[in-house]
Parts: C-alpha cells; sequence; structure tokens
C-alpha cells in the first residue's frame, strides 16, 4: 500500500520495550515507501519535543542554537510542516500538539466531533483554507 509509518514521542523508560521495538519495526519495514507518511503521536508533547530537540543541540557541544539545529532534532525532522490543521470537536486549542510545527500552519475550528466528520466537513475546512492569504508570520498587504 506504499505507506510510511512514523512514530512521534519519547521512547523512553515510560514505554515498554516491546513496544518501542514494534514501533522501531513497522518504521524499519515502512521506511522506503513513498505513498501517505502516517504519523502517529505516542507519548508525545510538544514542549518535550522542543526540549528534547534543544538539549540534543546543546549536546552536541555547539556554541549558539538556530532553529535549523532544533529542526534538525525535531522527532520527526524529515516531516514537513502542517500547511492546514482542522481542530474538531469544538475546541479551539492546539493542546500541546506539534508546537514547534505549527507556527505558520493554518487553524480551521470544527464543532463536529471527530467520529461525525464528514467528506463535506473536510471540503468546507479546505475551501477555508483556500481562501485565506497565508502570509508566514510576514505583515499583511494593506
Amino acid at each position: 500500500r506504499n505507506v510510511r509509518i512514523c512514530f512521534l514521542g519519547r521512547r523512553d523508560g515510560k514505554v515498554p520495550k516491546r513496544i518501542v521495538k514494534r514501533m522501531e519495526e513497522a518504521e524499519k519495514l515502512t521506511k522506503s515507501n513513498t505513498g501517505l507518511t502516517f504519523t502517529v503521536a505516542f507519548n508525545y508533547g510538544g514542549r518535550a519535543e522542543i526540549v528534547d530537540a534543544v538539549q540534543k543541540v546543546i549536546d552536541s557541544g555547539v556554541k549558539k542554537v538556530t532553529e535549523k539545529m532544533i529542526e534538525r532534532n525535531l522527532y520527526n525532522p524529515e516531516m514537513p510542516d502542517p500547511d492546514l490543521v482542522i481542530r474538531t470537536s469544538g475546541e479551539s486549542r492546539v493542546s500541546n500538539f506539534l508546537l514547534w510545527e505549527l507556527a505558520y500552519s493554518e487553524l480551521v475550528f470544527s464543532d463536529t466531533l471527530w467520529p461525525d466528520f464528514s467528506r463535506k466537513d473536510l471540503f468546507n475546512a479546505i475551501k477555508e483554507f483556500q481562501d485565506r492569504d497565508r502570509r508566514f508570520g510576514g505583515l499583511g498587504g494593506s
């Protein structure tokens, strides 16, 4: 099916070794797949991801930390930043999820519960996204 599986999150002592082994096996088996990438957030927190990345950079002995260095040390540095994030269930927060990666993402909030989120809801969210002026942190035109 050409799907690559990736896991985001800490794989420390809190996660049973047998689970970590299965996660690593799935990643290894699918690493060459070039279709979709299915990313699973497991034992994941956005703040923890940033702290872990910064710690890796510091441990490497550099004197000055840059954004690129942090990006290269995130849990999955190959994963592109999301263009669009759809938050369902009437929640209007990011809940410690992909804090670094969401910096320039467009967020669409829907009152629809995830199990009820339909194709029409998806098309509406995409339409809202397409109608926006993405500035990636820059100032809008006046």
